[in-house]
């Protein structure tokens, strides 16, 4: 399991440092992204270093388990009833159609939600800052964080696992 790191950079050239020492540290192109105000993003940073600005790959795994488990309840009551005729079988039908239900669903409304990092630091992409956010092992970190901390990239009060990374 990767855990996701966040540092403040002032601008693009600061931020691309940042991103060299990383990657000298031992870290990914594809775990290294950057989040920033709109208009910053659409004129200076390219498109594979952008990271999703909304909550769509969460939102639907929660839509999914959440549908999953009400099909699941609503199988189970369904074949305990026994005038409604349903089998285990349909049981499990309702299930599937539970999650993948719950999971459009997610994805419709996680489509519209920021991100976690997007929304816990507002405040420094508004105020115009380069986040640099670092998705590693805790070994690689450990290396990553110093060195990227060296270039004067300010370490934010932000370490959570991902999953989905």
């Amino acid at each position: 399991m990767k855990t996701r790191c966040v540092f403040s950079t002032s601008d693009l050239a600061a931020a691309r440092i940042a991103m060299a020492a990383a990657q000298k540290a031992g870290i990914d192109d594809g775990d290294i992204s950057l989040v920033a105000r709109e208009d910053i993003e659409l004129e200076r940073i390219p498109d594979h270093l952008m990271q999703g600005r909304n909550d769509f790959y969460p939102a639907a795994l929660r839509g999914g388990a959440c549908g999953g488990g009400t099909g699941l309840l609503l199988g189970l009551i369904a074949v305990a009833i026994p005038p409604l005729g349903v089998t285990f079988a349909g049981a499990a039908a309702i299930t599937v159609a539970g999650a993948v239900f719950g999971s459009w669903i997610g994805e419709l409304v996680g489509f519209d939600v920021p991100d976690v990092v997007s929304r816990k630091f507002k405040d420094e992409i508004a105020a115009g800052c380069i986040l640099v956010v670092i998705d590693a092992d805790k070994e690689q970190l450990a290396v990553a964080e110093p060195a990227v901390a060296r270039t004067g990239a300010t370490p934010l009060p932000f370490h959570a696992h991902t999953v989905l990374t």
